[in-house]
């Protein structure tokens, strides 16, 4: 195998996790959007962090790239307050939240 095609190979994979992550990451984003609004809260910086992401393996033995997003959150205005969001390949585990103040009606 020649050095020119094994660089295209490496580009063109390259290329695919790129867009795979994008579109995870962008899933991870509407997700945690609507979780605010569905809470009435609102959702800082209109964006989602990417903080982790190793493999683990599924009940059924298959190893499984699990992705942890972070963003922040405010339900007052007045506050910023830290959250999570956990993916298993392109399925949300869990949206976790800091405990955060209710606001005064």
């Amino acid at each position: 195998m020649n050095i020119e095609l094994l660089g295209s190979l490496i580009i063109i994979a390259g290329l695919c996790y790129w867009s795979a992550a994008k579109a995870t990451q962008e899933q991870a984003y509407h997700a945690v959007k609507h979780h605010c609004q569905h809470l009435q809260i609102q959702m800082l910086d209109d964006y989602v962090a990417l903080q982790n992401i190793h493999f683990k393996r599924t009940p059924h033995g298959q190893m499984q790239l699990i992705r942890t997003y972070g963003f922040e959150f405010s339900s007052t205005g007045n506050e910023r307050y830290h959250g999570q969001i956990i993916l298993s390949g392109r399925q949300i585990q869990s949206i976790q939240m800091e405990p955060y103040r209710m606001p005064e009606l």
